[in-house]
């Protein structure tokens, strides 16, 4: 079974559901960045952060500080591609499943 397969097999198996989530908007953002056809300077980096993002779906134990990191890389990857922006905005909202980040009191 591959790396995407596994992904869908947690969800069937009663995975935590915020997993299953982010394994469908990560596997929806590799599809459209891999049907885009214009030349992206930031490709490589950008498919980079989706593998980190499928190991950690794989993992089936995101830590959301890790989530936010590679969402961050993402978008500036492919963050100014608007044809990117609703497949982006997909795994954003994923990694917000995971909560917010914790603020910092002075």
């Amino acid at each position: 079974m591959g790396q995407w397969g596994a992904v869908a097999a947690g969800h069937e198996t009663g995975g935590d559901p915020r997993v299953a989530a982010l394994g469908r908007a990560v596997r929806r953002m590799r599809r459209e960045l891999d049907a885009y056809p214009a030349d992206l300077r930031d490709r490589r980096e950008a498919e980079r952060e989706l593998d980190v993002l499928a190991a950690t779906v794989h993992s089936g134990a995101p830590a959301p500080e890790e989530l936010r990191h590679s969402l961050l890389l993402l978008a500036a990857a492919v963050g100014s591609v608007s044809a990117l922006a609703p497949p982006l905005a997909a795994v954003r909202e994923a990694v917000e499943l995971f909560g917010t980040a914790p603020r910092a009191t002075h």
